[in-house]
């Protein structure tokens, strides 16, 4: 599968096999982050509050450490395969044992055990992954230099990501199910679902190993910074840093809505039985509207393209803080709205990321792709971790009941508040960081014609 490093443009096949690894990454995160937090608290009946704050531990300790540190490594990788596929290749097979493994755990676990168990399993999976995620993400940043051919590779991209999604998401509790009707007990039944999971991702990674080639570019400096030398650089890199403001604000809101739409089509809808209908609607509006959203980032640029989809998403959202406590259709016309603003999520900020990598070599004379992509993977599970952490102890001390069929009042009000009204506010906020976004398609064309000249 061959492009052209020279003049940014990518064969349709080399694209589609980029995207590949990303259904199986995207099916594994959308089941943490859809599912995983209900799995422990509704299945294996943990206390919510224990949850969000061993998350939240593992992701402000070790991933402080293996994200900026992955991304350095391939950075500075030299073999015949290239820099980033080699971690793909071999981190491919233990990525798929700890996704088993997340979802294997024992049920009845309290306390310090309970703590000790989610933090370290947690800790490997997301170790794994690191491996694998970062130097894949990075690789984006390689295949092409072209500023609109960025969000094309992207969009396809998004495709694969979508498709993961909808599985992660939607299917894992009717795998689970369908498990527990054949008459496997309810924690077994998950723990097959993370198998089929892992064998899954881990085939995804290695077809995009196999069949993405990395072609020497003559353009390149490796890069010859020391770490903290470059995590130092990160900061002074201005679009990066409001990058950083702006994604942290977002990562966090998208966590709580993510996590906590369980709980409301389940308690709030008493829709439990249709969640896979509403993921579907709204993951499938996403994927279709991945393309129409690069053909508007050619008229408005990422950043207000971006801000556009965003304030979209927030009438959706809105709209669901009103909805009463009973089935309703509207649900369906709400996803549908969401999923339309929500695909320029998925579109723009892993574009957005390549191109500040530009900005970095304009002043370093060096490209340090992994690096930054290390640091956007760190930057996206510390704010997960805070999303869980503040959705943990939301749920415990708005008095939510997970062995109570039916919710108080107060529990409902506050799944409501933090599905909706918490993540609009934290979106308006992000919305003049993503307007006055300062790379421009005219800003990034001179940093692309300064390297080369350099």
């Amino acid at each position: 599968m061959e492009n052209n490093v020279k003049t940014g443009k990518l064969s349709l096949g080399t694209k589609f096999a980029y995207g590949t690894a990303d259904f199986g990454i995207a099916m594994v995160t959308a089941a943490i982050q859809f599912v995983l937090f209900f799995y422990y608290n509704k299945v294996l009946g943990m206390d919510p509050a224990l949850i969000g704050t061993a998350l939240l531990v593992g992701k402000f300790t070790w991933d402080a450490i293996n994200d900026p540190l992955v991304g350095y490594l391939s950075d500075r990788t030299r073999t015949r395969w290239g820099r980033r596929k080699p971690y793909l290749l071999f981190g491919a097979i233990p990525f798929g044992l700890t996704i088993w493994l997340l979802f294997s755990l024992p049920s009845g676990l309290t306390g310090a055990a309970a703590f000790l168990v989610v933090l370290g399993s947690f800790l490997l999976v997301d170790t794994t992954q690191t491996i694998v995620s970062v130097p894949y993400y990075a690789l984006s940043a390689e295949l092409t230099y072209d500023y609109n051919e960025r969000t094309s590779l992207i969009s396809i991209r998004m495709i694969f990501t979508v498709l993961g999604y909808i599985l992660g998401a939607g299917a894992t509790t009717m795998l689970a199910n369908l498990f527990i009707g054949m008459g496997a007990t309810e924690p077994a039944a998950y723990s097959i679902t993370g198998a089929i999971f892992g064998v899954v991702a881990a085939v995804t990674v290695i077809i995009t190993a196999l069949f993405v080639k990395e072609k020497p570019n003559p353009d390149l400096v490796p890069a010859r910074m020391t770490p903290w030398k470059q995590i130092a650089q990160i900061f002074k890199n201005r679009p990066f840093v409001q990058y950083m403001i702006m994604s942290t604000i977002i990562s966090v809101s998208f966590t709580l809505l993510t996590g906590l739409l369980t709980y409301f089509v389940t308690y709030q809808l008493n829709m439990q039985d249709q969640f896979f209908l509403v993921m579907l609607v709204m993951l499938g509006t996403i994927g279709i509207f991945l393309i129409p959203w690069q053909l508007v980032s050619k008229k408005l640029n990422k950043g207000p393209a971006y801000a556009l989809g965003l304030g979209i998403a927030c009438v959706a959202i809105v709209a669901a803080f009103f909805l009463p406590n009973r089935p309703t259709p509207w649900i369906y016309a709400i996803a549908f709205v969401a999923g339309l603003g929500f695909s320029a999520q998925y579109v723009f900020p892993w574009s957005m990321i390549p191109d500040v990598v530009e900005v970095d070599q304009a002043k370093t004379g060096e490209r340090h792709e992994g690096i930054y992509f290390g640091a956007n993977s760190l930057l996206g599970k510390i704010s997960g971790g805070l999303g869980a952490f503040i959705m943990g102890w939301a749920l415990k001390l708005y008095g939510f009941d997970a062995e109570a069929a039916v919710q108080t009042t107060r529990a409902l009000f506050g799944i409501r508040f933090f599905f909706a009204i918490v993540p609009v506010i934290a979106f308006l906020i992000a919305l003049p960081l993503l307007i006055w976004y300062p790379i421009t398609r005219q800003k990034h064309a001179e940093l692309v014609n300064q390297n080369k000249q350099e």
